[in-house]
């Protein structure tokens, strides 16, 4: 499962929606070693592609946030793309790039731009598992991942 707060969830859906009909990506970071797998922090990418078809980051950007995210005691928990024109499911395009069976796959579907859907999957080789997305609000004094 993937935890997102209300907040987390609307930066990366305005993020999305913001690079539209462009795709946009992007990665979700959890504390260091969070078992709950509760995220902490959106880190919005430029799709060095441009393209409503496709998105690639670029891999100096890529190093920059991975280097942020250990100073800031993150690791990387999810990337998540956005689809202009079809659901939020992976592309066999998206299959063939994913990294890591440790890494979820955010999906923003904004093919109904007043109604985007967002679904993460986990994807080792070729097999496809959705994991579930729980919003969740933190509240002020709370560590993520203790919700």
């Amino acid at each position: 499962m993937l935890i997102l707060s209300r907040g987390l969830y609307d930066e990366m859906v305005a993020h999305c929606q913001s690079r539209y009909p462009k795709e946009a990506c992007g990665y979700l970071a959890q504390a260091r070693g969070d078992a709950a797998r509760a995220a902490v922090q959106v880190y919005p990418m430029r799709n060095v592609e441009d393209s409503p078809i496709g998105y690639a980051m670029d891999p100096k950007e890529q190093l920059q946030v991975e280097q942020l995210m250990r100073q800031r005691q993150q690791q990387l928990a999810a990337i998540y793309h956005s689809h202009t024109a079809s659901g939020a499911y992976p592309s066999s395009v998206d299959v063939s790039l994913a990294i890591s069976p440790d890494v979820s796959y955010v999906l923003v579907s904004l093919k109904d731009q007043a109604r985007p859907v967002i679904r993460s999957f986990r994807i080792d080789g070729s097999r496809i598992t959705e994991e579930p997305v729980q919003r969740a609000e933190i509240r002020s004094g709370e560590v993520p991942g203790t919700l």
